[in-house]
C-alpha cells in the first residue's frame, strides 16, 4: 500500500519558528525597532519570507517601499542560522522511515526558501528521506497556488494516489485548489480551529501517520 507524499515544512515536520523570528528580530534590531514576540511572528508564518516581511514591516508601521531591502536582509540572517534553534517535531524520522519502508516516495512542498530548506533538512538528518525539495523561490509560484503542488509531485516518480500533509489554511487552501487529498497535522501553525480547516483526516503525533496514510490510501482506493 504506496502513496506519493508531499509534506510541508515548518510547523509540520519542524519546530522552525525561534529560528524565523530570530531573523525577523535581527533584522528589527539593524533598524533600531524593538524585538516582536515570537507569538506576534507566529501569525506572519505561512506565506513565504517576503510576505513574513512584509506583516512584519506593516505591524511596525515602517515604509513599505523598502520591503525588498529587508526581505533580503531577513532571508541573510536567516540563512546564516537556519537551524541553530530548530527541531524536528517528536517521531518525524522515524515516521517518515516508516513511509519510505512501505514503499512510498516523499517529497517537500514548502514556502520557506529552497537553499535554507535544504540546509535544514541536511542538518536535522533528514534530507535522505525525500525524492525533491520544492521551496518558495523554486518557482514563480509558491503556495497557495497549486501550480506549486503540483510541479513537486511532477518533480517525482509517482506511485500510487497523490496525498498532501501540511499544518496550515495555506496548505489546505493549496491542496483544495490542486484537488489532492489533505492530512492535517493539528500542532503546527495553524491559526484557525482545526473544524475550520479542510482536510481528509488529521494527526496530533507523528507515530500515528504511517496508519493514518494507509487509512487515507485505503479510502482513494474505495472510491477510484
Amino acid at each position: 500500500m504506496t502513496a506519493t507524499l508531499m509534506f510541508d515544512l515548518d510547523g509540520t515536520l519542524i519546530d522552525s519558528l525561534p529560528d524565523i523570528a530570530a531573523a525577523a528580530n535581527r533584522m528589527l534590531q539593524d533598524e533600531g525597532r524593538p524585538h516582536l514576540p515570537q507569538k506576534t511572528i507566529q501569525q506572519f508564518v505561512g506565506n513565504g519570507l517576503p510576505k513574513l516581511v512584509e506583516r512584519v514591516i506593516r505591524h511596525c508601521d515602517m515604509p513599505l517601499d523598502r520591503h525588498a531591502e529587508l526581505t533580503e536582509r531577513t532571508l541573510a540572517h536567516y540563512s546564516a542560522a537556519s537551524s541553530a534553534l530548530t527541531v524536528p517535531y517528536p517521531g518525524v524520522s522515524e515516521a517518515l522511515q516508516q513511509l519510505r519502508d512501505m514503499g512510498c516516495v516523499l517529497g517537500i512542498c514548502t514556502n520557506k526558501p529552497e537553499a535554507p530548506a535544504r540546509d535544514i533538512l541536511r542538518d536535522l538528518g533528514l534530507a535522505h528521506h525525500f525524492d525533491t525539495v520544492f521551496g518558495g523561490d523554486t518557482l514563480n509560484a509558491r503556495k497557495p497556488d497549486p501550480a506549486h503542488l503540483h510541479a513537486s509531485f511532477a518533480a517525482v516518480t509517482p506511485t500510487g494516489p497523490r496525498l498532501f500533509i501540511g499544518d496550515s489554511e495555506v496548505d489546505a487552501e493549496t491542496a483544495q485548489r490542486a484537488q489532492v487529498p489533505f492530512l492535517l497535522f493539528t500542532e503546527g501553525y495553524r491559526k484557525s480551529p482545526v473544524s475550520e480547516i479542510p482536510h481528509a483526516l488529521n494527526y496530533d503525533h507523528n507515530e500515528k501517520l504511517p496508519s493514518l496514510v494507509q487509512q487515507a490510501i485505503s479510502k482513494l482506493e474505495e472510491t477510484a
